[in-house]
């Protein structure tokens, strides 16, 4: 265990790394911070924290700079969640309540978080397989031809033709439309195949067909397996820390580009957490020189996607950890009052 005097020299050499991106040296450590002790103290400090690994030295600087186990610690231990400022927060409102339907929702929440972190961002849709149902609307195209609506607690909305197998009345619409939204309205969709799966039965048995074809495109929506969609933006951010990636930034660029990588980087929904991957703690090899801190959001306290920022280790990582929880609480609510 670290003793707290070199925790704070760690801490101070982050900050000073992070804000400046120059390495550190003891002389500026003990002008810039109150460490209460002599720069030879602190090049001692400096050089135990240096054999544990948790910082290094550049080859061409006399000054230190973190190491992803320096950063790694700095997160855990020194490291608080920077909360935004009152400003900060309503300039989120305004900007998030102003989205007219999912897609805008997603494609603000990349825009704000992209310029709040300077880095880039990646919000996933809600997952169909962690939402409920809202509302099942059924629409009558021609006698026998039917539009299917399906409406998530999340705002999206999945729309499938139905083929009858024979004619099928208003009345006998307007009753299916009734008994199927009280069987499965503010159901989860893994609980909707038993909920219905008895429904053709009250009808007569001339409407049973078209029952059942519908009952099968509704149970086909919830089950597709192409809901895992992603949207990043703010990529040209990374051109401003140039000199934070290893020979060429050209790696990092070709991992963003793959959705899977992305969707493994920000992790399962179902932990609501923030999340910090720093460095080599990234699976993708691609992506050994960056950070990933990302959070779920979702309706109800339940998560129902992640929505992270991706950037170089020397990142502010309180500020950033700040702003993508801040961001992921007001989606959230917006879904909740969609």
């Amino acid at each position: 265990m670290l003793s707290e005097r070199r925790l704070q020299v760690l801490r101070a050499i982050v900050q000073d790394y992070v804000g400046t991106e120059e390495p550190v040296g003891s002389k500026a450590l003990t002008e810039r911070h109150s460490l209460g002790v002599s720069p030879a103290t602190v090049r001692n400090d400096m050089a135990a924290l240096e054999d544990e690994g948790y910082i290094a030295q550049p080859h061409t600087s006399a000054g230190r700079i973190p190491t992803d186990k320096g950063y790694r610690l700095f997160v855990d231990k020194l490291a608080g969640v920077k909360p935004m400022t009152a400003p900060e927060r309503r300039a989120i409102q305004n900007f998030l309540e102003g989205a007219v339907d999912l897609d805008d929702v997603v494609a603000r929440t990349v825009r704000l978080l992209a310029q709040l972190t300077r880095q880039v961002a990646v919000v996933q849709y809600p997952s169909l397989t962690r939402s409920t149902v809202r509302h099942v609307e059924l629409l009558s195209l021609a006698p026998a031809r039917l539009m299917l609506v399906l409406i998530t607690d999340t705002g999206r909305v999945e729309q499938r033709m139905v083929d009858c197998p024979a004619p099928f009345g208003e009345s006998s619409l307007a009753d299916l439309r009734a008994r199927l939204n009280s069987r499965v309205a503010g159901r989860r969709f893994a609980d909707v195949p038993k909920l219905v799966e008895d429904l053709p039965e009250a009808f007569d048995a001339e409407d049973r067909g078209t029952v059942s074809t519908v009952l099968s495109t509704l149970l086909e929506t919830l089950v597709e397996e192409n809901e895992e969609r992603l949207m990043i933006g703010g990529t040209a951010n990374l051109t401003r820390f140039g000199h934070d990636f290893p020979l060429t930034i050209r790696p990092v660029l070709e991992a963003l580009e793959e959705q899977v990588v992305l969707l493994k980087l920000l992790g399962e929904a179902k932990d609501p957490g923030v999340t910090v991957r720093i460095g080599h703690e990234n699976a993708h090899e691609g992506l050994n020189s960056t950070s990933v801190v990302s959070v779920g959001y979702g309706s109800g306290g339940e998560a129902v996607a992640k929505l992270g920022v991706v950037g170089p280790t020397r990142m502010d990582y309180p500020g950033t950890m700040g702003a993508v929880r801040a961001v992921a609480r007001y989606v959230g609510q917006i879904l909740a009052e969609s």
